[in-house]
């Protein structure tokens, strides 16, 4: 839990990051949240909420997040804390990768205030290689959340080697173009602050060898997505 945050949304958030996950994303900064039951809590919805609403004043302009690992391997936790923070007037937040499509997934969604949705890759091969999984999903759930016009931040990774390229950037801006409930697109740089993680926990980093996007590089793709 963090009490504190402000890039999970808009304003000041408290941040929950669930455990598990069934992405395997090479340049993930979170590698300790990917096994099931390997966290340091275990909560139920309502003993999170009371630890949300000490700090209710300092998020009243903001809100909860949901993060993880990918919170939607807990989809029915996620949709009962959410019902309890809109019984309280918190707004609420889910990042996820919209890997996982269930009802219980559907449910939660239909009770979350904000999506921030991460689209690791537009190219389904390159997507099924940067994570493990492929794209179906994540596409689906964007499409559900233009149906039910659940308001959406897309944040997307550039990572040089892989998606900083400017034919893929453009692909997935045009893709974005027609869906009426996203609000922003984040375009965040690659970085390497999770490295040591994974030298904690003794695993092997995937890219290593990958240097961090250039404020260059991350200015073009800002000016293939319109922004100014």
């Amino acid at each position: 839990m963090e009490s504190f945050g402000t890039v999970d949304g808009p304003g000041i958030r408290f941040v929950v990051f669930l455990q598990g996950c069934p992405l395997r994303c090479l340049y993930c900064h979170n590698p300790d949240t990917w096994e099931k039951g390997e966290g340091s809590y275990q909560m139920t919805p309502e003993g999170l909420l009371e630890e949300v609403m000490r700090y209710k004043s300092f998020i009243a302009k903001g809100g909860v997040t949901v993060t993880g690992g990918e919170p939607l391997m807990q989809a029915a936790f996620v949709r009962d804390f959410f019902l309890l923070c809109r019984e309280q007037g918190i707004h609420t937040a889910l990042d996820t990768s919209g890997a996982l499509w269930s009802p219980a997934v559907r449910e939660a969604l239909d009770v979350t205030d904000m999506v921030l949705l991460d689209v690791k890759s537009i190219d389904a091969m390159q997507h099924k290689e940067l994570t493990g999984v492929k794209i179906t999903n994540t596409l689906r759930t964007l499409d559900y959340l233009e149906e039910k016009q659940i308001p959406t931040w897309i944040r997307h990774v550039i990572v040089p080697g892989w998606t900083d390229d400017d034919q893929l950037l453009q692909q997935l801006a045009d893709y974005l173009k027609p869906y009426h409930c996203i609000e922003k697109v984040d375009l965040l740089p690659y970085h390497q602050m999770g490295v040591h993680k994974y030298e904690q926990i003794g695993i092997n980093y995937p890219l290593g060898d990958t240097p961090p996007l250039s404020e260059e590089r991350l200015q073009q793709a800002r000016r293939i997505f319109g922004f100014q």
